[in-house]
């Protein structure tokens, strides 16, 4: 198995099957198309499939290169489309690329998406072929779940008739193919020597290191560098409220941090978002059992998840500058995607700011360049409008007239969550202004 498969992806004439066209699986199958692989794209959105199959790029926000590429390996024919389980039949190589959420309430991850495509892949697979999972997964989940689940339904057996590799992505909205080209790859093979045809195929669309390992290995890097980040946000945001508590501006504080060798303090902002890091940090410890009890990452997450809380508050604070309380106010929330100038709500910190204004009697309008649901004249959508909170830093807000849009709101107040604005120039400008990490009698 191991000598076919490596010669038909080296005459890359092995038919590769990507079930999931999102963030994640679009790009993939147009990298390996673009390199000359016949590749199908299976996905259960059917309005999807049909854009994609008009070579039309589902996903907004600026993608540098992607939307070309879609159009380009479609009007090429490298690539088709379809709802049908069925092209699987023959596939040499089946790349799995679905949601892993987790329970919002107990933490714990709800594969119900990798199931379906486990099983609906299972009753077409073949014998001789590679299956890859790339979405993120909870360490173990591949030897509990994956390998059970595929050899019960198909009747196969891993090692024998099938290899089975977790490679998990590390792409980014807004860098999606950048990444996909440069990043750096953990593959985890099961058996080993599945990692290593696993590689010869990512080599010809990544440039980055690949490291061949073993599934559960490969499982705790992904989860482990996620919870990394969410945890070294976590700390810059406590240091942002201690300095917002003391008067004290924690962006100053950061860069004499960082002046230190071996310093690397994040960046604080108004909540973390996205699909990855919410959920990585819980999905590494899922599987942990009794023996161990973390601490620090419930924590890290705990922080984390109050920032968009804390914006409420601010909120709350400016307009009382302002002389109006928050019940009855008008507020204008900017930006509603969880990454600047992409179209990605998942996870969103607006979303919960959102639902807490108008838990406390606030009019809620939002706006994003990026969303479809919110786009408009920004003008317009703030005109009357007792406070603006900017969320997310598109570059529309950066460029923002902060003069021109003080002559449209109802009261001057600006909250900043994302360090967009520097907090003397807005003042000087008239605004009431609050400012994650910077404290009001510093600056007041």
């Amino acid at each position: 198995m191991k000598e076919r498969l490596l010669r038909a992806i080296e005459r890359k004439s092995a038919k590769i099957v990507v079930l999931g066209l999102g963030y994640v699986g679009l790009p993939v199958a147009c990298r390996f198309a673009e390199v000359g692989f016949r590749v199908w794209g299976l996905d259960r959105d059917e309005e999807k499939v049909r854009r994609i199959g008009r070579g039309e790029c589902p996903i907004e926000g600026e993608e540098p290169g992607l939307p070309e590429l879609v159009a380009r390996v479609m009007a090429e024919k490298r690539l088709t489309t379809t709802t049908d389980y069925a092209v699987c039949r023959d596939a040499q190589v089946v790349l799995v690329v679905v949601e892993t959420p987790v329970d919002p309430e107990t933490h714990k991850p709800r594969y119900e998406a990798l199931r379906g495509a486990l099983t609906s892949l299972a009753a077409h697979l073949s014998p001789n072929t590679m299956v890859i999972v790339e979405s993120t997964l909870a360490p173990g989940t591949m030897d509990r779940l994956v390998r059970p689940l595929l050899e019960e339904k198909s009747g196969l057996r891993v090692g024998e008739d099938l290899y089975l590799v977790h490679c998990p992505e590390r792409v980014m909205p807004g860098r999606l193919l950048y990444n996909l080209r440069h990043m750096s790859r953990v593959v985890g093979g099961m058996p080993l020597e599945a990692a290593e045809v696993a590689v010869a195929l990512y080599r010809h669309i990544v440039e980055g290191d690949l490291d061949p390992t073993d599934c559960l290995t490969a499982e705790l890097v992904k989860t482990a560098e996620n919870a990394y980040r969410d945890v070294q946000i976590a700390f810059a945001n406590e240091v942002a409220l201690l300095c917002e508590t003391m008067g004290a501006d924690v962006w100053r504080v950061r860069e004499l941090v960082n002046k230190s060798p071996g310093r690397d303090m994040h960046l604080p902002g108004a909540g973390v978002g996205g699909h990855c890091i919410p959920k990585d940090p819980w999905l590494l410890i899922a599987n942990a059992g009794e023996r161990f009890t973390p601490r620090l990452i419930p924590a890290a997450r705990a922080v984390n998840d109050g920032m968009p809380l804390h914006v409420a508050e601010l909120v709350v604070d400016g307009l009382r500058e302002a002389g109006v309380g928050i019940e009855g106010s008008r507020v204008a929330v900017l930006g509603y995607a969880y990454r600047e100038n992409t179209d990605d709500t998942r996870n969103s910190p607006s979303e919960v700011l959102v639902r807490r204004l108008r838990e406390m009697g606030a009019e809620v309008v939002i706006h994003d360049p990026w969303v479809p649901a919110y786009r408009g004249d920004l003008e317009e959508r703030v005109r009357g409008c007792d406070a603006v909170v900017v969320m997310v830093a598109h570059d529309e807000y950066r460029e923002m007239d902060l003069e021109r849009l003080r002559r449209v709101v109802r009261r001057p107040v600006l909250v900043d969550g994302r360090e967009v604005f520097p907090v003397e120039g807005v003042r000087a400008r008239g605004w009431v202004c609050r400012r994650i990490g910077v404290g009001t009698r510093r600056d007041g």
